[in-house]
């Protein structure tokens, strides 16, 4: 089932994305963070940094191409929802 705003091809900035733009990516690292936690060994050490670092960086990347394709539009909706860490009010 598609997403309204897949369907109608607009930026999704309902529901979670009204909060964060990377909804995906926070639900990602919180899995890997679980992992973590749960099984804490030298490879899940080494690897949560490198992959929280990797997935900001290709969220930053995806953004670009978001820019480019609805520009003020986005712009708009950068400036005022964050894309990692919703705000706490």
């Amino acid at each position: 089932m598609l997403y309204k705003a897949q369907k109608n091809y607009e930026l999704a900035t309902t529901g979670l994305y009204a909060h964060v733009r990377h909804p995906q990516y926070d639900a990602f690292i919180l899995v890997m963070l679980g992992l973590l936690v749960q099984w804490p060994t030298i490879l899940t050490l080494i690897m949560f940094p490198i992959l929280v670092w990797r997935y900001k960086k290709l969220a930053r990347i995806e953004e670009q191409e978001v820019l480019a394709e609805f520009g003020d539009e986005y712009s708009r909706y950068m400036a005022k929802v964050p894309g990692f860490y919703p705000h706490l009010r």
